[in-house]
């Protein structure tokens, strides 16, 4: 096999390449818990219990089940009823067809305004930029947990024994509350507002209690319609002003609700809200047991390390004055021997400008001239006569020659011609 999609390991089993169009289309999460609206065709429910049908409209159509048990079917739905449903894509590998397996379905009597108000508030919370806000930190030992749930409902005796498993005596607060019908959404609310409160520290305080550091606020399945007040507008904002992190637990995992959107924290089932914020206290116990052996261990690397290094210094230190002090000596030799140099070539530069100074003196020296036959003339005062300006007829002068001097007097004196 050749071409743009040339094949070099041999031809992939039909089998092989399903599997893999199996795993990519169920594991993207835009085929996941889709809302999807059409008119039951081919509807067939048999007697295994499970259901058979086909979504369509003017532009297509798909295969889709319900699983025996999976959900409630409405008894007015039938061949030609228009409903909603919510559902994930599969693929039955051995047919190689894709389908719809349906978590819930609804006449759109009944839910096609709902979840039109639904859609809409989830536009309106992304364009405020609500849904892309950054989350509060869900805290890594909780010390103060508000369960916000219907009081004495079996979510609730799940959440509570499975806390006391995991971590017995934990401080948590329930805030029983209305979580269906027509005023389960002010309860919510209500039991919203009494959390933020038991999150005060000086209310705390006053109560002798750490605050509250986190909320669960859900309930356990139920129809579209009964999980409804946590799709509208003042659960969630109700959730996004909370000063402590929320987790919404409602319903199923197939259960996609406002307040999942907009919480800190999205808990398929109010059971595995409990298991994804509360630790297992023996396993913390383990988990300290072994950082405080790990830390003994670290310690005692690390003393042994240090009296090593403690002891190459020691030695260093024992070697280090003789290699000093030889390394002094050694400088003191190598400087003498420079300064000796140094001294001996300005000594003899000095010698040689002296030689020069003395021969430079030597030749301008007045004996020296004397000795060429020229002759020096002083008054009787020794003062050396250059000239015969000032000379007088009669006057007593000394004339000095190389080897003696003579006494004279002044009988004429003629100047030069062209002298003044």
């Amino acid at each position: 096999m050749t071409g743009r999609g040339e094949v070099t390991t041999g031809p992939l089993p039909i089998g092989q390449f399903v599997q893999l169009v199996k795993q990519t289309v169920t594991r993207d999460p835009l085929f996941k818990n889709q809302a999807l609206k059409g008119e039951v065709t081919q509807w067939k429910q048999y007697a295994s219990g499970h259901t058979y049908f086909s979504l369509r409209d003017q532009e297509g159509q798909m295969r889709a089940v319900i699983w025996k048990g999976r959900c409630a079917i409405d008894p007015s739905i039938k061949e030609g009823s228009e409903v909603i449903i919510l559902a994930s894509i599969d693929l039955y590998v051995l047919r190689g067809e894709i389908q719809l397996n349906v978590e819930r379905i609804e006449p759109v009597s009944v839910l096609g305004e709902l979840e039109k108000t639904k859609r809409l508030l989830v536009e309106q919370l992304r364009k405020e930029g609500e849904l892309d806000r950054l989350r509060q930190p869900i805290p890594a030992l909780p010390q103060h947990i508000a369960i916000i749930t219907g009081a004495g409902s079996a979510a609730l005796a799940d959440m509570q024994r499975l806390i006391e498993n995991r971590w017995p005596g934990l401080r948590r607060t329930v805030i029983g509350v209305l979580v269906q019908g027509p005023r389960a959404t002010e309860e919510i609310v209500r039991g919203l507002a009494a959390a933020r409160r038991l999150s005060n520290p000086d209310i705390a305080k006053r109560r002798g209690e750490p605050p509250v550091d986190l909320v669960i606020v859900g309930r356990g399945g139920g129809s579209p319609e009964d999980l409804w007040a946590f799709n509208l507008e003042p659960v969630a904002r109700a959730i996004i002003a909370s000063p402590v992190p929320i987790v919404s637990a409602v319903g199923h995992e197939s259960d996609v609700l406002v307040s999942d959107l907009v919480a800190d924290l999205r808990a398929s089932t109010p059971s595995d809200a409990i298991e994804r914020v509360v630790p297992v206290l023996p396993e913390l116990h383990y988990l300290l047991d072994e950082f405080e052996e790990r830390l003994g261990v670290a310690s005692r690397r690390q003393i042994h390390d240090s009296k090593q290094r403690l002891s190459i210094l020691h030695a260093r230190l024992r070697v280090a004055p003789m290699a000093g002090l030889n390394r002094a000596k050694a400088n003191v030799l190598t400087l003498s021997s420079r300064i000796k140099v140094s001294t001996q070539r300005i000594l003899g530069l000095q010698s040689a400008r002296l030689a020069h100074f003395e021969a430079s003196l030597s030749a301008i020296h007045p004996q020296r001239v004397l000795e060429r036959g020229y002759s020096m003339t002083q008054t009787s005062d020794g003062t050396v006569l250059s000239s015969i300006d000032g000379l007088k007829i009669g006057q007593n002068i000394i004339l000095n020659f190389a080897d003696g001097s003579a006494d004279a007097e002044i009988k004429k004196t003629q100047l030069n011609e062209g002298a003044k």
